[in-house]
Parts: C-alpha cells; structure tokens; sequence
C-alpha cells in the first residue's frame, strides 16, 4: 500500500489533520457551534465551484470562500446574540444554493466533483499537501499560543473581556483559522463529512477526560486511530474514505459510550451490594436501642 505516491501523501496529509481538526473539534462542541464546520464546509464547496468555472484555483477558492463564511459567521453570532443557532442555518443555505448554481453553470463539473464530497485519497496532491502542513502549523501555534485567551473565551466571554482578552478579534481569529481547517480537511473527508472527522473525535474525548487538556490530547488520538483505519480500509475495499473514516469514529463513540454505561452499572451493582450489610447492620442497632 505504501508503495504508491499518493497512498503515501493521503496518510501524510490525513495525520497532519488529525493533530489540529479534533483539537478544533474541542473548542466547537464546548462553544456549541458544531455545525459551524459543516457549513464552512459548504461554503468551501461554493469556492471550489467558483473557482473551477472561472477557471482559477479550486483548492484557493475553497480556502478564502471558508475563511469568509467563517467572518461572516461570527459576525452574524453578534448580530443574532440569542439565536446563535441563526448564523449557521443562513450562511449553510446560501453557500449549498450558491454552489448548486455554479455547478448548473458547468456540467462537466459534477464528475469532478465527486472527489470533494466523499473524499479521495487520490485526490490529494503535492500542492494541496504543502498547505495541509501549512494550516496545521499555523493552527498548531494558534491553540498552543493562545489556549489560555481562548480557554477563557470559550467558557465565559463576558469574564474574558473583562479580564483584558480583545474577544472581537479573537472571535474572528478563531474563525478565521475554523475556515482554514475545514478547508483543509475536505480532500481527506470530503464536503459532506467533513464535520464527522471534527466533531466526533472531540466528543468521544469530552466524555471520557477528566479535563481540558486531556480531552484534547484523547481526540487528537481518537482521530489518528479513525483517520489511518479508515484510509486503509477505503484503500482495500475501493470505497470513498470519507464514509469509512466518519463510520469508524462513530463506531469508537458508540462503543465507548456502550462501555462506560456497563462499567457505572456494574460499581453501582458493587457499591449497592457492598452497602447492604452496612444499612442492616445500622438498622439492627438502631432497633436494639430503641428496645432498651
């Protein structure tokens, strides 16, 4: 398998995205803005589209339209304060109609197009490899740099404002590199389940750490395990690897979510069958007092 080139670059650029996209993931689900990455994801489609019937960069095109939608997000997230949910639903519906007109505009797009819905791993080429390893360095040095400002952001905005962290730029930063990641995840993934290798990993990883920096270190290697498994198994069965990997990470949830569930049945059963001859025992000496 590791004989060929392109096997070779889909596992480099599928482990770069593994160490930023989950740890991405983290700060989402604990923002409540999951579905921010699905429709970045599509917003990117619409770049892709334009940019293949103006007959630029489609990789490019995807970049800045992602970059945008996530400005345009934030931005909406302070028009629409009490209806977060507001932003997303309209920046999803536009990007997906804008990207269905241009692709009307270009017939021949739509069997080019199959490789950034699902995913493909041999979709991945050197160009698009060198700025997968761009965006994951600079999202690297984003969270690790400022993961005391964005910690503080992402619990209570109005404390961290206070406490001096400049919350507007931050917020737009924090967009800004959202877009990147997204756009960078969808040679791997692919548009439609893009969000599958962000959130998933991160929400596996909140159930089962004990705290923040934990959770971030268990989803960075939840994604790995789903992300390699899944570019094997796409490999040998010819199947897009997008589906393969969002399955297998939803499989790791569910099972872990399975397990915990037996494991706090089983101590309760523990703790109960322990306690019984304690709750008799006190009972019985507090009925032999009372007799006396």
């Amino acid at each position: 398998m590791f004989q060929y080139e392109f096997m070779q670059r889909a596992f480099l650029a599928a482990g770069l995205i593994s160490l930023i996209a989950p740890v991405l993931g983290v700060y989402l689900v604990l923002r409540r803005q999951s579905l921010m990455s699905d429709t970045l994801s599509h917003v990117s489609m619409a770049g892709v589209a334009l940019g293949s019937v103006l007959h630029l960069s489609p990789v490019l095109c995807g970049f800045l339209f992602a970059i945008l939608g996530g400005i345009v997000i934030e931005q909406l997230r302070r028009t629409y304060r009490s209806y977060s949910e507001v932003p997303v639903a309209i920046i999803m519906t536009s990007g997906l109609a804008l990207a269905m007109v241009l692709m009307s505009l270009k017939t021949s797009l739509n069997k080019s197009f199959n490789a950034y819905l699902f995913g493909s791993i041999v979709a991945v080429s050197e160009t698009q490899l060198a700025v997968i390893a761009a965006v994951t360095l600079i999202g690297l040095l984003f969270f690790v740099l400022l993961r005391r400002p964005l910690y503080n952001l992402t619990f209570e905005e109005d404390t961290a404002a206070v406490s001096g962290v400049r919350v507007k730029l931050l917020s737009f930063a924090f967009a800004v590199v959202t877009g990147m990641i997204v756009a960078a995840a969808m040679p791997i993934v692919g548009v439609l389940l893009v969000s599958s290798m962000i959130v998933l990993p991160s929400a596996f990883a909140l159930r089962f750490a004990g705290g923040f920096a934990s959770a971030a270190i268990l989803a960075v290697a939840t994604g790995m395990v789903g992300v390699f498994s899944g570019l094997t198994a796409s490999y040998y069965t010819n199947t897009p690897p997008g589906g393969i990997i969002a399955l297998i990470l939803l499989a790791i949830l569910l099972v872990g979510i399975g397990v915990k569930r037996v494991v706090k049945r089983t101590a309760k059963r523990r703790i109960a069958k322990a306690g019984m001859p304690v709750r008799q025992q006190t009972h019985q000496t507090l009925k032999e007092g009372a007799s006396k």
